[in-house]
């Protein structure tokens, strides 16, 4: 089936459903609610049931771009400082070299059992090296786990502010890999570039925020979401446009508004929470429709090892290399080794080299 304007809202409206009551489903059973959003894409693409062509990835690029500022804000703006203080530089330290420890290592291993270069194992490494707040934040709260000695705000900052560097490591490599004569060297003060400015303007917006929420005096409750959405997209583009890492400013300016008193703030925190699961589902399904079985059949035992290398190796070796030197005790670390959820990110970051036309991007 061809997407149309006619049948696309039935078609959407119809997958979001049947996504959220398998969702349900998934916390009876055991099984991760992602992966049955993304089990629900591929029964409605091209190889199953529902027949639906797809295979956009700007448009899904489009779509992933919007679903992660609503993903970092969401995080953000749920992230309390005096819970983040004892911990931000733990915190930080496995949202940066955590992030980078986990993509080298992944890339080492890709080009040794693969075969492919090295550039492109990197990236493969880079793509899948940050965490999901989304997903981290819904395992710690809806299960109302009990985490003692700041491991819990150590996680949930974690997830809520590695995507930055991870973007930052994809699109690098992604320019790497298209400019082969280009220096990795030059990549560092372009970071620091990077990073400094998404800062400062996360700062300026999330102030900016502050102010307009409290002094601006709108007829209808209904429109503060609306006028936070306009705030959200113009921190990310105008960050972007300037060279900074918008993902950066939006997460930092989300976690100013979420510690300052404003008014209908509460609204806003559950509101930003439906839209970061609505963009969850939607890369999910999104992904699904990209899924052809028999182009994934000659590639799963390489998706499998490298997975699994993830899970069991790279992410405890970064973990313990970027705590090492903090007093932090061996059983917390395996703990933490182990909560290195994965979500939505990937996919999104995967559409860079796939539009860049990197060979083996599919």
């Amino acid at each position: 089936m061809t997407i149309t304007i006619e049948n696309g809202l039935l078609i959407g409206s119809i997958l979001l459903f049947i996504s959220i009551i398998s969702s349900k489903t998934s916390y009876r059973i055991g099984v991760p609610t992602l992966i049955l959003f993304l089990v629900v894409g591929m029964l409605a693409g091209a190889q199953g049931p529902g027949r639906i062509k797809f295979h956009d990835p700007a448009l899904a690029q489009i779509l992933g771009i919007i679903a992660l500022n609503f993903i970092l804000f969401s995080g953000g703006i749920e992230t309390r400082l005096e819970s983040v203080r004892p911990i931000l530089w733990r915190g930080l330290s496995l949202a940066t070299a955590g992030v980078f420890i986990t993509a080298a290592t992944v890339g080492i291993f890709v080009h040794f059992s693969t075969g492919i270069g090295w550039i492109q194992s990197f990236l493969l490494g880079s793509i899948v090296s940050s965490t999901d707040a989304s997903a981290v934040f819904s395992i710690l709260r809806s299960n109302r786990i009990g985490l003692k000695r700041h491991l819990r705000p150590t996680l949930e900052l974690e997830s809520g502010s590695n995507d930055p560097m991870a973007f930052f490591l994809t699109i690098s490599l992604t320019d790497l890999a298209m400019n082969p004569e280009a220096s990795a060297w030059m990549l560092i003060p372009y970071f620091i570039w990077a990073m400094a400015i998404g800062a400062i303007c996360g700062y300026l917006m999330g102030l900016a925020k502050i102010f307009i929420l409290n002094r601006i005096k709108l007829e209808a409750e209904g429109l503060y979401p609306v006028l936070m959405l306009a705030l959200i997209f113009f921190t990310f583009s105008f960050t972007h446009y300037i060279g900074g890492n918008g993902f950066l400013a939006v997460y930092i300016s989300a976690v100013m508004l979420g510690n300052a008193r404003v008014i209908h703030k509460k609204s806003l925190i559950r509101f930003y929470d439906g839209q970061a699961w609505l963009m969850q589902i939607i890369m999910f399904l999104t992904l699904g429709l990209f899924v052809y079985p028999d182009k994934i059949v000659p590639v799963i035992g390489t998706g499998l090892l490298i997975s699994a290398f993830l899970i069991f190796v790279a992410r405890p070796i970064a973990v313990f290399i970027s705590l090492h030197f903090f007093n932090v005790r061996i059983r917390d670390k395996l703990f933490l080794s182990w909560v290195g959820l994965r979500g939505a990110v990937p996919i999104i970051f995967a559409t860079y080299p796939l539009i860049a036309g990197i060979p083996r991007a599919d």
